[in-house]
């Protein structure tokens, strides 16, 4: 997926020449509105914050295009549901951010607007799929961003740049408003809508807004409370390894001394357990129903037998339960986000032919699926935590994946880790 020539960084006010200055008085008109308010404003969780979106969500008056050049003209008039009710909570939308074509990358390049940069090392991805909405956030452009998230698009850019990002569990934040440029029908399976921070309470804040049943639901959404208020009271999960996919010791180590400062504060840190879901089965089915997904629609795509689809689900239940299980005698389950840190730029197209460096040994591209898989075939919440710079002055994170409707629980763990001065976004690069 090929991107074009000209690079920036992070956000960028993306639309028609028309579009942009509308949406700066728009946002400009929107900021008095709220210092007009006084103690009213009060009343809006989000009163007056700057944030992106991440370029695939509807934003009214600017083209959603996904990185391709054919959409550009496409009219959009109506904000996504996520868009709409951040706004509704007070936060002032300044634009979008850049992502790779048909988000199908953990690069942000397209032929529309280009390249975008890490914030840290201009020869390397900030990520993607929300990889200018991770650039941003590194930078300090915005405090918060909308992101979305199908194989990692939030946590493997959160991780890459050093912020928080958080993949809520699946069905909680509706879709509406983010979806193919053009098409308008059900709600893709595994995909999620979520935000991205540089604090686990900003994430709390902005999942508040955009969680709950679309329009005209009979029913509300009440998340449960976080398992635990006090870090010590947690048992922890530490996975470092994974059948299908190597990690460097870049990412292993920062996770490793994390454990170490969570055992030295009185949390019951665990390297196995006899519950644990085959991960490479479950790898290996993430696999088979992503490809559908990511292709439907496109030229010469080989269809999917509905039988073999149904056996997916069913596949997909009966892990939910095992799951279910584990976190019946675990809290949250630690594991890395991505195998490497920040990697060079590669527009290579075929990704059978891209290579990652990890322990000084070349491997293949896309087997990194498996990280970010963990947590998205069975659907569950996994909150991306920054756990600063390593030697090589690159940011590096952590997974903290919770239980079927656990956000709480992960956000609250990410925030006490934050607490305790095991984890933070580092300053923005100067």
């Amino acid at each position: 997926m090929r991107g074009g020539d000209r690079p920036h960084r992070g956000a960028r006010r993306l639309g028609p020449r028309g579009g942009r200055p509308r949406l700066r008085a728009r946002a400009r008109a929107a900021a008095r509105a709220f210092d007009a308010a006084g103690g009213d404003r009060r009343r809006f969780p989000l009163a007056g914050v700057p944030m992106t979106v991440k370029e695939s969500n509807d934003l009214a008056g600017l083209p959603t295009t996904w990185g391709f050049a054919e959409f550009k003209a496409l009219p959009v008039v109506a904000d996504s549901v996520a868009v709409a009710r951040l706004k509704a909570a007070g936060a002032i939308v300044l634009g979008k951010t850049n992502v790779p074509v048909g988000l199908g990358d953990w690069q942000a390049a397209n032929p529309v607007y280009g390249r975008t940069l890490h914030p840290y090392d201009a020869t390397r991805t900030p990520g993607g799929s929300s990889g200018g909405a991770a650039a941003a956030l590194a930078a300090g452009m915005v405090p918060l961003e909308l992101g979305s998230d199908i194989g990692g698009s939030i946590r493997v850019p959160a991780h890459l740049c050093g912020v928080f990002g958080h993949k809520p569990t699946y069905g909680i934040v509706p879709m509406t408003g983010h979806s193919f440029p053009g098409t308008n029908g059900a709600e893709p399976e595994l995909a999620v809508v979520g935000p991205m921070a540089r604090s686990a309470a900003d994430l709390a804040l902005a999942l508040a807004a955009i969680a709950g049943p679309g329009d005209d639901s009979a029913y509300r959404l009440e998340l449960p409370p976080p398992r635990h208020r006090v870090l010590s009271e947690h048992r922890v999960l530490v996975l470092d390894a994974h059948p299908n996919a190597a990690t460097d010791a870049s990412v292993r180590e920062p996770i490793a001394a994390l454990a170490e400062g969570l055992a030295r504060a009185g949390v019951t840190v665990l390297r196995r357990h006899d519950a644990l879901p085959d991960l490479a089965q479950a790898h290996a089915d993430y696999r088979e129903m992503l490809l559908p997904i990511m292709t439907r629609g496109t030229p010469n795509a080989a269809p999917v037998n509905a039988h073999v689809w149904m056996a997916l689900k069913d596949a997909q239940a009966r892990l939910v339960r095992q799951w279910r299980a584990l976190f019946a005698e675990v809290d949250v389950v630690l594991t890395p986000p991505f195998g490497v840190t920040a990697f060079p730029h590669d527009d290579r197209p075929d990704w059978a032919a891209r290579r990652l460096v990890i322990d000084g040994a070349e491997t293949p591209f896309g087997v990194q699926l498996a990280w970010p898989g963990v947590a998205t075939y069975p659907g569950l919440p996994a909150t991306a935590v920054p756990l600063g710079l390593t030697r090589e002055g690159l940011p590096t994170g952590v997974q903290v994946i919770g239980a079927p409707f656990a956000d709480l629980t992960t956000l609250g763990f990410a925030g006490l880790l934050e607490q305790a001065g095991l984890a933070a976004a580092p300053r923005p690069p100067r």
